[in-house]
């Protein structure tokens, strides 16, 4: 059996019971690893990225691992990167429309190329990076909020990388716009505090994962955890049990 299907076994809760999830990067690997457990735990996950085949991999592995009462998961094909405003606020339209509800966005999705010096990264490359692991976050909870706040609890999940590591030399768009999500999360807790939508930020530890191949020799870092390992984590920031994270940075051990 897989980690990622071990893992899956020891998730059998209805934590999320009754709720839709959005999974934002739902191929990647917390995604993925994410997407199942909510799927476990009682979820309809709306799989969420650009590519169809990745996500019908993951929409099939949900299949074949769930158990038969639970509901069946959506795919929601995506371009973050390309999507203008207004497919921001289409998406939420088909969400509601399709699906009548929406208790819970976890952002998984990111962008980063490699390391590289400042003086010779290139600015579109720059630019993407900002705008996938920031910008886009932003655009999408906020054409979900509607949705959200009709729901009795909600919450948004953000993944966040560690600060310690990615203000470092090299990390360009990708380190800075981490260092905005922690912002953002303290930001939009502010404003949401008195509604049932729920903010907080969780920051995994190391994975091993194919973002972080571009930053370290995999025979190097025998630091990296298996993505699954934190998939019951995102589980609980989704479910009513993440209130007592309300507004946090969690940084859960592996």
């Amino acid at each position: 059996m897989s980690a990622t299907a071990a893992r899956m076994e020891t998730t059998t809760d209805a934590a999320l019971a009754g709720r839709a999830v959005l999974v934002v990067g739902a191929y990647g690997g917390l995604g993925a690893a994410a997407a199942l457990a909510c799927a476990r735990a009682g979820a309809t996950v709306i799989l969420l990225g650009r590519k169809v085949p990745k996500l019908n991999r993951v929409y099939d592995a949900i299949a074949k691992h769930a158990d038969a009462a639970l509901p069946e998961p959506l795919n929601y094909p995506f371009d973050l990167e390309g999507a203008a405003p207004d497919d921001y606020a289409e998406l939420a339209t088909r969400i509601g429309a399709g699906v009548g509800r929406l208790d819970g966005v976890l952002h998984c999705a990111a962008d980063f190329k490699g390391l590289t010096a400042a003086e010779r990264s290139d600015p579109a490359d720059f630019a993407r990076a900002i705008h996938v692991n920031l910008t886009a976050r932003w655009w999408l909870t906020q054409a979900c909020l509607p949705l959200l706040k009709q729901a009795p609890d909600s919450a948004v999940v953000f993944a966040l990388d560690d600060p310690a590591r990615t203000d470092a030399a090299y990390w360009g768009g990708y380190g800075l716009a981490q260092r905005a999500g922690e912002a953002m999360v303290a930001m939009l807790h502010a404003e949401l505090a008195n509604t049932p939508v729920r903010v907080s930020g969780l920051q995994p530890g190391p994975m091993r994962t194919a973002l972080r191949a571009r930053a370290y020799i995999e025979e190097d870092d025998r630091t990296a955890a298996d993505p699954a390992r934190y998939a019951d984590a995102c589980v609980e920031l989704l479910s009513a049990a993440g209130a007592a994270r309300r507004g946090a940075v969690w940084r859960p051990a592996a």
